[in-house]
């Protein structure tokens, strides 16, 4: 048997395209070049392309095959690592479910609902497994008559987006217009939500090729530096800190774990999955934050983080993950 051909897809059309791109070349660097022909799959709204070195080559986006010496390179799998729209969406797991071709995430329909945090959280909330903080989906600013009954502070955030990209805490009345009109621009629907103010705990879950599910151990999210929640320069520049195993009493832990693994198999969710909660210490609650079917896997990323807590390489991870999309 020869080498399996897999696609690398990174990039993607929202606000976390970097911090796609900085993913995928971690994987890159991790998989094993001697097994498997990996190329760098770039996802653009300009244009697809194979990142070949710094040449960039086309994709044929009709049966997804790039040309290398003259040969059409059919792709054994895709090993999607796009943050966001249009990988996190279900939008290219619908297009590579048409074309027959295997990828490491969820499905269409587990990655478009939990993707829609205001279409997610009720859901979440039937499980009557954790609690689920109030909030309003708004379509456009005239809905914000919605928000009237809920507490201030609140987040407001695009419905569909991550990295904490376009979300702002609003602790007062005047705050809660501008916040709403930033995070239209980055979706067409907005999620504001009471804030629930507590210790942040995020959870990752893996499914092996075998049955076996690792529930990772999990991260506490301390924001520092004058960052009063996990936003987006406290992920990705330093200003948190990131302490796995979490420092928290064993039976805060295990509910953590046990909730995350009960959500994986509800929701329907395959390949590496991160589950995000805050724990309401005044009442010892924990809430849902939200799902992430793509989580980051830069070097300084939770997931890698918690895997390796376990004694589980990032090579090895990534390999489980391709070895579980294939079975």
């Amino acid at each position: 048997m020869g080498k399996k051909n897999i696609a690398l897809v990174m990039g993607g059309f929202s606000g976390e395209h970097d911090i796609s791109i900085a993913s995928g070349n971690q994987v890159y660097g991790q998989l094993d070049h001697n097994k498997y022909n990996v190329y760098k799959i770039v996802v653009e709204r300009e244009g697809w392309y194979w990142l070949d070195g710094e040449e960039h080559r086309p994709v044929d986006r009709g049966n997804f095959t790039v040309s290398d010496n003259n040969q059409t390179i059919r792709f054994d799998l895709a090993f999607i690592i796009v943050h966001g729209n249009p990988g996190e969406n279900g939008v290219l797991q619908g297009y590579f479910d048409m074309l027959g071709v295997k990828y490491t995430t969820c499905g269409f329909y587990t990655s478009a609902l939990t993707f829609q945090k205001g279409y997610c959280n009720p859901v979440v909330k039937s499980f009557n497994i954790v609690k689920v903080a109030e909030s309003v989906l708004l379509y456009s600013m005239d809905d914000m008559p919605k928000t009237k009954n809920l507490k201030l502070p609140v987040f407001v955030k695009p419905a569909a987006g991550g990295s904490s990209v376009a979300t702002t805490k609003v602790k007062t009345q005047e705050q809660l217009l501008p916040a709403i009109r930033e995070a239209f621009t980055e979706d067409k629907a907005v999620l504001v939500e009471e804030c629930i103010v507590g210790r942040e705990f995020d959870c990752g879950v893996f499914r092996k090729a075998d049955g076996e599910k690792l529930v990772f151990p999990i991260t506490e999210i301390i924001p520092k530096g004058g960052h009063e929640f996990f936003d987006y320069e406290a992920k990705y520049q330093g200003f948190s800190n990131e302490v796995t195993p979490a420092e928290c009493p064993e039976s805060i832990s295990k509910h953590i774990q046990e909730v995350s693994s009960k959500l994986y198999d509800l929701l329907g969710c395959k390949g590496i999955v991160r589950f995000d909660y805050i724990h309401y210490t005044a009442k010892d609650e924990l809430f849902f934050l939200e799902v992430n079917t793509i989580p980051g896997q830069s070097a300084e990323s939770i997931v890698p983080k918690q895997a390796k807590a376990m004694g589980i390489s990032p090579a090895e991870l990534y390999e489980m993950s391709i070895q579980a999309a294939l079975a």
